[in-house]
């Protein structure tokens, strides 16, 4: 009995160190915006937060003078810069009826921790992706000077990769070079963006590569020093509202959307101080009612039956429908731009199984086993604003 329940307890630990595995690597094939970023785990029992460090640049100017014969100069003090970042937990389980369990319950594991690797893969790069694209580093395609006035004919080009490539250089943004390749900047892209750029004859895919050499997962090209990476989960700004007002109000500070709101709107008008436009006029939002979809603002007004309620914070709008633009993102950045915590380290994806009758009382039948996956701790960060740089652009249709 002693050696059965010990082989017993060795294959579950196994079990749990294979599944452990494949959640990470079916999480790793969503990885691309967290996969380029300087990586640091966090320590146990030091709290939530986890500090980056980079050493501040000597200026030129201090040491332009010539050395005096015999003269030591005067020495210089070493500086860093601390970025610190709070990290957060992210998770998914799902329940395993008792029959389920009885047709095969490590095929039932197997599947679920793929489809929770892919699932938590992609909330791990939206995080790291929005991180990035919280930059203040921004040129805007067609030379717009607002992310407003981008049209659909604003597309990436040549000309404005070279552009984002002269930036970075000025700002000594450091290149990557591992693995023998020559130095280069990354590019996290969407297929969109990769489809107007792929009808320049300067384009150059992996296929035309003049010699063999390392290439990253997911790379499609290069082009001017930039090495070009693809991810479906690339940014696009799109139209957060775009609602219209169900009924007339007078003097009220509440109305009630004519459609069903989409998960964007929802989200949105539920962030008290957004800003929505009814007609022309601009409003706050105060609170919204996600049972009754009744959207209150911060003050009182008269409103239409059907006006247009809608935000700004997308492309260029239509005058009649005040639909605005999808806004694409395209990231160009050098090493060191942005930290991440290391998912394969102490934020690494964790499978979490709870066998039937695991619940006690209220699983009086056992019924119900659950299947579950954490990000232990995870955050990104921007550790140098001008190493990275985002293009905001238009696409074809």
């Amino acid at each position: 009995m002693t050696n059965t329940t010990a082989n017993t307890i060795n294959t579950t630990r196994l079990n749990k160190t294979f599944y452990d595995r494949q959640l990470l690597e079916s999480a790793k094939t969503r990885f691309v915006h967290a996969k380029y970023g300087q990586k640091r785990p966090i320590p146990r029992n030091s709290g939530k937060r986890v500090e980056f460090r980079k050493w501040n640049l000597f200026d030129a100017n201090d040491a332009v003078e010539a050395l005096q014969e015999g003269v030591t100069p005067t020495g210089q003090a070493l500086s860093q810069s601390n970025v610190e970042v709070e990290v957060a937990q992210y998770g998914a389980y799902v329940e395993v009826s008792d029959l389920l369990d009885m047709t095969g319950y490590d095929q039932v594991i197997s599947e679920s921790a793929e489809l929770l690797g892919e699932q938590l893969g992609t909330v791990v790069e939206w995080v790291t992706r929005d991180a990035m694209n919280a930059g203040t580093n921004v040129q805007y395609a067609g030379g717009k000077t607002a992310r407003s006035a981008i049209t659909a004919s604003d597309k990436l080009t040549v000309a404005e990769v070279r552009k984002a490539v002269r930036t970075l250089k000025k700002a000594k943004a450091r290149p990557f070079g591992e693995e023998g390749r020559k130095p280069h900047f990354i590019c996290i892209c969407s297929p969109e963006a990769t489809f107007d750029l792929q009808s320049d004859a300067l384009w150059q895919d992996v296929s035309k590569y003049s010699c063999a050499e390392q290439i990253y997962s997911g790379e499609i090209g290069r082009l001017f020093g930039v090495v070009f990476v693809e991810s479906t989960e690339a940014k696009v700004f799109t139209q957060s509202v775009l609602n219209k007002v169900n009924a007339q109000t007078t003097s009220s500070a509440s109305f009630v959307l004519k459609n069903a709101p989409t998960d964007g709107e929802v989200a949105y008008l539920s962030t008290a101080g957004n800003k929505i436009m009814i007609g022309d006029a601009e409003h706050t939002i105060a609170s919204f009612d996600a049972a009754t979809n009744t959207v209150t603002l911060s003050a009182a007004a008269s409103l239409a039956a059907d006006a247009i309620v809608y935000s700004q914070d997308a492309g260029e709008m239509d005058s009649t429908t005040k639909a605005g633009v999808d806004v694409h993102s395209t990231l160009i950045f050098g090493k060191d731009a942005y930290g991440m915590v290391d998912v394969a380290g102490s934020g690494a994806l964790q499978i979490i199984i709870k066998p039937h009758g695991s619940a006690g009382t209220s699983d009086p039948l056992d019924q119900r086993a659950t299947v579950g996956a954490k990000v232990a701790a995870y955050a990104a960060k921007i550790l140098n604003e001008l190493w990275i740089i985002r293009i905001e652009h238009g696409v074809s249709a």
